[in-house]
């Protein structure tokens, strides 16, 4: 195949590390793939001197797969794999390990929940929770940061002090290791095992890493060490392309590679085989917003396209249809299901796309597990207060809304498997307060009876006060309210679309079947629209794109405040944008659960309304960068 002159030069580069700023859809792969070959076959390197590093092992079977089609016999020796499996196998030899030592994720959540019983620690939303401590658990080994001075995000210092080592404590009762923990093993190992780490630098002479964006500090830090005394290091990657800083992914490593390797040469790969030069240039302009980056000039290699098309909508339901409508016009021009997706900041925003979609039977294909909305928590309150009004006090129904807000009624006030008004009451008699208190719920339950259910969702929020008591939850959690009111507002809204609640069950049933039907064929043959986070996009590729709700607190989310996290949603919004080969529509609501919504100002850069950005020069950033471990 003919290669641009920047390919060439990534390509046939010999001795010494090299940085290859590859933007999107300029062919890294082809680069990686065809450089190996290059090394074996005309600069005489042995194949087993060779190690390609990428961040999946589905990336990583696909660049060996792409090598061994254009490579000689007998060069198969070369070695492929993810940071984990380089790093495992290197402790394996070491310390005998086995794959049945890596803890499962089943066995690390248990753990976990075993913490929470022994700290007494009850939380309402455990899975949540558990998902959320283990993730910082994560990064906190990533980093090797010091527990004295790190402030915790989910719940106080002392908390997550008491669960981080206790967790720590049964992975090392039971002789297992995470994911992480191979990262700081094999970083301790090569520091204190010169004999060992000078064997495997022998070993592996040449090191390609792939999408070394995402690279965290504990991974650049072994692969700087096992790059010695050569510095053979490839390095290929997009800055603009980094959207993993939840998992401690930091641009500022590829940033600062020139630093550490002064006599490092540097290629961009400028040229864009994918997109349409109206997508080009619209996410050129959104990305030139940021200041920390390389700055670069992508040319579109396609040529002239459709226009990029940024539309305001009403509210939510008319953005649907709209989708919906448009997506059975492509269908009917010959643009087959498969080539088009629809792409969202988080797996809560495509709710009620999934339900037109199921409503006018247009195939569709989840690439992430959707949350089913009517069984998180909060939902499960409400969904509860309902059917109690509607007649079920069984004792587990009425437990799930008795202290939510808080009543203060015991346990034991609830007898027998149905539960009496009157039995409580006179648990109580003699506490005229908390009389008035089962009385008022009473009354309660008999106004929500007859109610809409988006009435009855209104009534239990506002005039039951559940509202309230989310406000105190989230505040005891270190959590935004508006985090957990949102599930409230999406609640009302479905509600809304149901005359009764015998309608919205039968709803939720359905919902629920579709999302089981989808989990059940994720792993199966891939058809239809593709439905996927702008995160879960990266690396895909289709004719037509989407882009959901492009508003202000949903992308940026309302979470990013400080610089660097909306310069981390705006190369997200990059992303989402370059997933785009012919067709590329930017979305946005005027209205959501009836508050004014603003338009994103990604959208508003895409289209050249806000003054273009400007970027950083390497030496501030250098400047600023954190001190090395």
């Amino acid at each position: 195949m003919a290669f641009n002159d920047a390919q060439k030069t990534a390509i046939r580069h010999r001795e010494g590390p090299m940085l290859v700023l590859a933007g999107p859809g300029s062919g890294k792969t082809t680069v990686i793939t065809n450089r190996v070959r290059y090394l074996t076959e005309k600069a005489g390197v042995d194949p087993s001197h060779i190690l390609v590093i990428t961040f999946t092992r589905a990336a990583a079977r696909e660049m060996k797969e792409r090598y061994e089609q254009i490579a000689q016999a007998g060069c198969s020796r070369v070695s492929f794999g993810t940071f984990h499996s380089v790093f495992f196998l290197i402790l394996k030899l070491a310390y005998r390990y086995k794959a049945a030592d890596i803890v499962r994720e089943e066995q690390r959540i248990q753990y976990m929940k075993e913490m929470l019983v022994k700290c007494d620690l009850e939380v309402e939303d455990e899975g949540e929770f558990i998902s959320s401590v283990l993730s910082e658990i994560s990064m906190v080994k990533g980093e090797l940061m010091d527990m004295d001075h790190y402030y915790a995000k989910n719940c106080s210092e002392d908390m997550f002090r008491q669960l981080y080592r206790g967790y720590e404590a049964r992975l090392r009762q039971n002789r297992l290791l995470d994911f992480d923990d191979m990262l700081v093993m094999c970083y301790e190992l090569f520091k204190e095992r010169k004999d060992i780490l000078s064997a495997w630098q022998d070993k592996y002479r040449y090191i390609l890493i792939d999408e070394f964006q995402d690279i965290n500090r504990i991974q650049y830090e072994i692969v700087k060490m096992l790059a010695l005394p050569g510095n053979n290091l490839f390095i290929v990657g997009d800055d603009d392309q980094s959207i993993y800083r939840f998992r401690g992914a930091k641009p500022e490593l590829m940033l600062g590679f020139e630093r550490d390797y002064p006599d490092a040469k540097k290629i961009l790969l400028d040229t864009n085989y994918r997109c349409s030069r109206q997508i080009v240039e619209a996410a050129g302009r959104v990305i030139s917003h940021n200041r920390t980056r390389f700055p670069k000039e992508i040319k579109a290699a396609r040529g002239n396209g459709h226009p990029v098309i940024i539309k305001a909508w009403q509210e939510p339901m008319d953005e649907t249809l709209g989708i919906v409508t448009e997506i059975r016009d492509y269908a009917s021009m010959g643009i087959s299901y498969n080539d088009m997706a629809v792409l969202y900041r988080t797996n809560v925003g495509p709710r009620l796309l999934i339900s037109k979609l199921m409503e006018y039977n247009i195939p569709f294909y989840m690439r992430d597990a959707v949350p089913n909305l009517y069984e998180h928590w909060i939902a499960g309150n409400v969904i509860s207060y309902i059917r109690a009004a509607l007649g079920d006090l069984s004792r587990s129904n009425v437990l799930q809304i008795i202290n939510r807000p808080k009543r203060y009624v015991s346990r034991d006030a609830l007898e027998g498997q149905q539960v009496s008004w009157e039995s409580v009451k006179s648990f109580y008699q003699d506490k005229n307060w908390m009389m008035d208190r089962i009385e008022q719920l009473e009354y309660d339950l008999a106004m929500l009876r007859n109610m809409a259910p988006a009435a009855a969702v209104n009534y239990i929020r506002k005039a039951v006060e559940y509202d309230e008591y989310i406000r105190e939850y989230a505040q005891s959690r270190r959590m935004k309210p508006e985090e957990l009111f949102e599930v409230l507002d999406q609640l009302q809204e479905s509600a809304a679309g149901f005359k009764t609640y015998e309608h919205w069950f039968i709803h939720m049933e359905e919902y629920k079947e579709q999302l089981k039907k989808q989990a059940a064929d994720r792993d199966a043959q891939r058809q239809g629209v593709s439905l996927m986070t702008m995160h879960s996009a990266k690396g895909l590729e289709f004719r037509v794109v989407y882009i959901l709700d492009a508003n202000e607190g949903v992308t940026p989310h309302h979470k990013a405040v400080l610089d660097p996290d909306v310069e981390e949603e705006r190369r997200m919004f990059y992303v989402a944008m370059t997933r785009a080969k012919e067709r590329l529509h930017i979305y946005h609501v005027k209205e959501r659960y009836r508050k004014k919504q603003a338009i994103s100002r990604f959208a508003e850069e895409a289209e050249g309304l806000l003054k273009r950005g400007w970027s950083r020069s390497i030496a501030e950033m250098e400047r600023e960068r954190p001190r090395q471990l």
